[in-house]
């Protein structure tokens, strides 16, 4: 799947496009991995509230802040995007029952940019059981 992102950070909700793909795959039984190979972004799962969805992003600037004198900035000066990337991490495992992603009621599959606008490629594999 191929994602345009439009900031520098941001999250972008995927879940219904991971849905889709599950539907469309005809699987019963199995999981879902959905995953990133770009080294400036990540997956996670959480809730799509625009008050929380600030909060990460906000706590990810807190704790990694930009041009903080990272070594990595002397070559393209994103080293906290890759910091950043490094904490959330590049797929999440989803369990699939019944032809449908198990997601918790308030959980959303969310992208994160962290170094755009770019851009980027999500890869879904499905394992029928």
């Amino acid at each position: 799947m191929n994602i345009r992102t439009s900031e520098r950070i941001e999250l972008v909700d995927i879940t219904q496009e991971v849905k889709s793909e599950v539907h469309k795959s005809g699987i019963v039984n199995g999981i879902c991995v959905v995953s990133t190979s770009h080294t400036t972004t990540a997956i996670i799962l959480n809730e799509n509230e625009t008050g929380l969805r600030h909060d990460i992003l906000d706590f990810l600037e807190k704790l990694i802040p930009l041009s903080a004198g990272y070594q990595h900035d002397r070559i393209d000066n994103n080293a906290d995007a890759h910091l950043k990337a490094v904490m959330l991490g590049s797929s999440e495992t989803i369990p699939v029952m019944g032809g449908g992603l198990v997601l918790g009621t308030w959980q959303h599959i969310f992208f994160v940019e962290m170094d755009g606008p770019r851009q980027r490629t999500v890869n879904i594999t499905l394992v029928n059981q």
